[in-house]
Formats: C-alpha cells, structure tokens, sequence
C-alpha cells in the first residue's frame, strides 16, 4: 500500500515533513519539507488517491492512562473527562477525548483541545486534502523494549517514546535539558543508566546517564511512516469520525448502463413503431445507437446483430477480474491514457486474472501519478511497478486489474 504522511506543525508558520511511502515496495517514492502550512496544498499531486496520514505535535495532546472498574460499560467511559478534571487546564467541555488500547482495567486515553484539533483538519481541507488518520507524532516511533527509550531528530525537533503511550516531543535544545533532568533521575531510581535507542544519530553526547544504542539510520519520516502504518490509533472518533464516501466504483458500471438504456430503447422501438410508416426515423435512430456504440468500443470491430452484440460486452463487462475483455478494459482507460499522455509500450493481458500489465512512457511522474488516479476512477486496482528516468522521459511499469 502507498500513502501520503505529512508531519503537521504546532501552528501553521511551522515546517511540514513530508513522505509518500510504499510499504508494498518498501521504498520512498517521495519525500520533502514544506516551509510552512500554507504550500500544502502543493501535495495534492503527491496523494492522488493515496490514503493520507497526518502525525501530530505530541506537545499538544496528553496522553494518559485511567483506571476503570471491572467491567466498565459505557457510562463508566462516559465518565472518563470527569476523571481527569484535575489534571487538565480548562473547561472539560473544550476538549476532545479519544480512546486508545485497553490493558486490563486501564484505557489509555488521548486528550487535545478542540480548537486546535479543528484547526488541524481545517489545515488539511484548506489545503484540498482529506485525512484519514490523525496520530500523536511519538506514537509513530518504534517501541523499545521494557524500560528503553526510543529518539528521533526531526529538523530542530526530537521525538521521544518512553512507552506504548507516553513521550515527549519539542524543541531540541530544551528537550535535551528534559532528557538530562530525567535520566539522572532514572539512574538515582535504578542505579543504571537509560537505555536509549536513537533512530536518527541525534547528539546525546552531553547527556549523562544514558547508554545510547545507534539503530539503522534511515530518513526520519520513513521512520515514521514505517510506524505510523501499524499504528492502530487514531485521533478522528466519535464527532471528528471520517466517513468513507462511496468510492468510485460505479462508475465502473456506468458504460454498462448506458448499454443497457440503449438495448432498452432499441426494444421500446421495435415494439411502438410501424416499420412501414416510420423507417426513416428508426434508421436514423438506429444509426445513433451504432453511433454510441462504436464511441464506447472504439476497437471492437464490424458487427452483424447490434443487440446480441452489446449483450455479449455487457457480458464481458459482468465477468469482472475473471474473464475480463482487453477492449473493454482499452474502451475505459481511453480517457485515462488521453488525458494523462501516457503512452503505452507493451502491453501483457491475463483474462483469467482480469489483468494487463503495460510499460508505459510519459513526460514526467505526475503523468503517471495522474493516469493512475483517473484509471482508479473508473473503479481499476492500479500498482506502480518500477519507474525510470530516460531521455527526459519517465518510463514505468503499470499493472491494471479490472
């Protein structure tokens, strides 16, 4: 699966790191840093339809765990603002509180004020974006192991995951005066020093107290990225919930219903009208059936009987990924491949897998991002295989299943 993550600031002057990450391929097909949220918009190229996921500043959201009775229902989750009163500054009634995993009796529980979790999503709208995942940015980390820390330099900012809910996240330079204050504190507790896993080769060699294990170094969103796509959590519940809109696929079937509309109207006239009094009005009718016909299987060849002949594509249409026709997949993509100026190459057709599998040329990425998007419109499943850059030209390998 390919997706978009982009890592959200605090406000909306702050930079914004970016990836689309294919964990399918295990590659980063892209990757940036946007000065600030305002040139997002610049990334509705790079989502396509590619599911986007935004992490968060964990700065703004507290996470806690609380302590429920046994067999707690839904009052007793209900009741959980009322729980954490004390620890929260402002009218519970301004804040927004998402459930996370259960342990037990415990529930973790998310809590971020209302207006600035709106004024997140409004970022993302405004920019022409839909998200469908909205994430604490250390719940993102890989999760050490029991009493093991894991650090991310992001930019000027680090990540920290102390646990399967808990870190901090900030400035760099303070947050180095946290990790110092709290590791000596560790040390004097368990007479050893914190265990550290850093994923980004962060300078910790003024912090005491620490035993630092340098993981792999990898681009710090792919990092993210990695652990965002396992990461259950999400911040978009109960009124923030997105609803999935219908996608697409209709219009898969939209040539088959103006095939059938035909075949009924072909029908209606055989019936109502006299054929001796009226022919030339059937004929002329008849030959914008043919007319409609040959737009929507330009390829499909001379024909004897119109009727059985339509019914015969309609049955090809029906048949899916299992018997699918290579015309009637090449009628679909038509506009596809016009609008998008991909040229094909060579082309390799499974109808017992509804597949065909093409290498293709175009001008520039976007190109193929784009016929990708408008093939996935009409209801196709499309996988980017590997893509070069040749002669000013960009040649990929699409496989398209029906």
């Amino acid at each position: 699966m390919e997706q978009l993550v982009v890592r959200l600031g605090a406000n909306p002057d702050e930079s914004i790191h970016w990836i689309v990450w294919s964990s399918q391929q295990n590659e980063i097909i892209a990757s940036g840093e946007l000065p600030d949220a305002t040139q997002l918009a610049t990334l509705a190229d790079r989502a396509g339809r590619r599911p986007i996921c935004a992490l968060v500043p964990t700065s703004d959201i507290l996470l806690k765990w609380v302590e429920l009775p046994a067999k707690a229902g839904r009052k007793a989750l209900a009741a959980i603002p009322f729980m954490l009163e004390e620890e929260i500054s402002g009218d519970i009634s301004q804040q927004f509180f998402a459930l996370g995993p259960k342990d037990g009796n415990k529930q973790a529980v998310a809590v971020v004020n209302k207006e600035k979790l709106q004024s997140w999503l409004d970022t993302i709208a405004a920019a022409g974006l839909a998200c469908d995942q909205l994430i604490p940015d250390v719940l993102a980390l890989p999760l050490a192991d029991k009493d093991a820390w894991s650090i991310l330099e992001l930019g000027q900012q680090l990540l920290v995951r102390k646990d399967d809910w808990a870190g901090l996240q900030g400035e760099r330079d303070w947050l180095i005066q946290a990790i110092n204050h709290l590791a000596r504190q560790y040390a004097k507790e368990h007479e050893q020093a914190l265990l550290v896993n850093d994923y980004s080769g962060a300078d910790l060699a003024n912090v005491e107290n620490l035993d630092v294990t340098v993981m792999p170094l990898e681009l710090p969103m792919k990092v993210l990225a990695q652990g965002a796509e396992s990461t259950k959590f999400n911040l978009l519940q109960g009124e923030y919930k997105v609803n999935k809109k219908a996608g697409g696929e209709w219009k898969k079937w939209r040539l088959a219903a103006v095939l059938a509309v035909i075949a009924l109207f072909i029908s209606l006239i055989d019936k109502s009208l006299e054929q001796s009094q009226l022919n030339e009005q059937l004929s002329s009718l008849k030959a914008q059936v043919s007319s409609e016909y040959k737009r929507a299987f330009p390829n499909a060849g001379t024909y004897r009987d119109l009727r059985s002949t339509m019914e015969r594509q309609m049955k090809a249409l029906e048949q899916g990924g299992t018997g699918a026709s290579i015309l009637v997949m090449l009628s679909q993509l038509r506009p596809a491949f016009e609008e998008s100026k991909v040229k094909p190459q060579t082309m390799r057709f499974d109808s017992n897998r509804g597949e065909l599998r093409i290498q293709a040329v175009a001008s520039n990425f976007g190109a193929l991002d784009k016929f990708k998007r408008q093939a996935e419109a009409q209801g196709f499943t499309v996988e980017q295989g590997s893509i070069n850059q040749k002669d000013n030209q960009v040649v990929g390998t699409l496989t398209i299943r029906s």
